[in-house]
């Protein structure tokens, strides 16, 4: 491993929760995820009579059960999906947060559109039965920060709280901003991630009409195929997942195990498109390139690439041009929205977690339905099984609309 003479700044990756279309709770997720069993759902009922009605939706989610019915009801289920993805990680990390300083503990999410599901539920109750008919709850059920705030209210977190809205880059932006809670002693614990449930008519109905989404209805579980050369576009889906991060040094002394570390970070915007991302990939490649400089790494230190890998046309092929311009042909590369769609604001969140997963367990998870490599990508793109593989050091890409790039470097714990 090169480093370079700046002295990098680790943030140890202490508990994982996960919410995905691969299953309630990590054990499950990683499983599938690894594997590259694909999650799509033939028909989703919220979205039934649409052109688009299939999706990867999270699986015998009953909130009333996982956080009880008094809580659930007042909550949209983007923030169910992080309260049980938050308590996941807590047991996980063995943080008892009695005790905590409750001060230094902060929590920072991604989302990149928050209470949909409540608003456009809400909005019908409006023009059919009145003003007077909507829920007064449903301003906090929709705000796009109350996942975060509800973290808190449930841990007493204390610590500085936001969430980080920067479309389907997110999750990985908050997990950066996370660590540098971390870095400048501001916090001595973070809870971070991404949640997005909005699987909901008016949303997907907005992608698909953008001519975003997969048209492959007759065949839904190969609809999402990063990298493919018959890949149209990708599959919408919902989910959550939740890292804490703390000092190494503090890990350590609690005699706790780290997944891994994340050790870099980058941003930067394409200052491009609203929606289209750079063809060439100059602002992803900032972003990378950041996330390098911030680690102390090169671009030779780079063993596995988890891709931001839509399954869309353009971004595909944008990301694997700057990917080989940057790092060469050396990374391994994966995309886990074969598995799981693109949860929008949580796909950062959740491929970090994937990302830490495999470094744990020095394994790269298959990309799902890639049957025939698109010939203008030239990348060594994992496929078909998994892949054991050495891991010292990894990156997880997110872009998103606006020209949002946000990338996060990984390294072993033991390194």
């Amino acid at each position: 491993m090169t480093f370079d003479n700046q002295t990098p700044f680790h943030a140890a990756i202490t508990g994982i929760g996960m919410v995905s279309a691969a299953g309630i709770g990590v054990t499950q997720a990683w499983e599938r995820i690894r594997l590259g069993e694909s999650t799509a759902a033939d028909t989703v009922p919220e979205l039934a009579g649409t052109r688009a009605d299939f999706g990867c939706v999270v699986p015998r989610f009953n909130p009333a059960q996982l956080i009880g019915r008094r809580k659930a009801w007042r909550l949209d289920r983007s923030s169910q999906f992080a309260l049980v993805a938050a308590a996941e990680a807590l047991i996980d990390c063995g943080l008892d947060t009695t005790t905590w300083d409750a001060a230094r503990v902060g929590v920072v999410l991604g989302c990149g559109i928050g209470g949909a599901a409540t608003w456009e539920k809400q909005h019908h109750i409006l023009l059919e039965d009145g003003f007077e008919r909507v829920s007064p709850m449903l301003i906090p059920m929709l705000a796009v920060n109350m996942s975060a705030g509800y973290i808190a209210m449930e841990t007493g977190a204390r610590g500085p709280n936001f969430v980080v809205a920067t479309a389907c880059a997110a999750g990985t932006s908050a997990i950066g901003q996370a660590r540098e809670l971390l870095r400048n002693r501001v916090c001595d614990v973070v809870i971070t991630g991404g949640t997005e449930a909005c699987l909901i008519p008016s949303i997907v109905s907005g992608f698909s009409q953008m001519g975003a989404l997969s048209r492959r209805r007759a065949d839904p579980g190969a609809a999402s195929r990063p990298f493919d050369t018959d890949r149209d576009g990708f599959v919408p889906a919902e989910g959550a997942a939740i890292l804490i991060l703390e000092n190494v040094a503090d890990a350590q002394a609690r005699h706790t195990s780290v997944y891994a570390r994340v050790s870099g970070y980058g941003a930067s915007a394409d200052a491009y498109h609203a929606t289209a991302p750079d063809p060439e990939g100059f602002g992803a490649e900032l972003a990378i390139r950041a996330a390098l400089r911030d680690a102390g790494l090169s671009a030779d230190d780079v063993t596995h690439v988890n891709a931001h890998g839509t399954s869309t046309p353009l971004n595909d092929l944008a990301e694997a041009r700057v990917i080989r311009r940057v790092l060469g042909v050396k990374p391994a590369v994966t995309s886990v929205k074969g598995v799981i769609g693109h949860a929008l604001g949580a796909a950062g969140a959740i491929e970090a977690a994937a990302t830490a997963l495999s470094i744990q367990h020095q394994q790269i998870p298959a990309t799902a339905n890639l049957e025939t490599l698109d010939p203008a990508i030239e990348l060594d793109v994992v496929t078909r099984a998994p892949r054991k593989a050495k891991i010292d050091v990894a990156i997880s890409n997110s872009f998103g609309f606006g020209g949002q790039n946000a990338v996060l470097a990984f390294t072993a714990a033991g390194s």
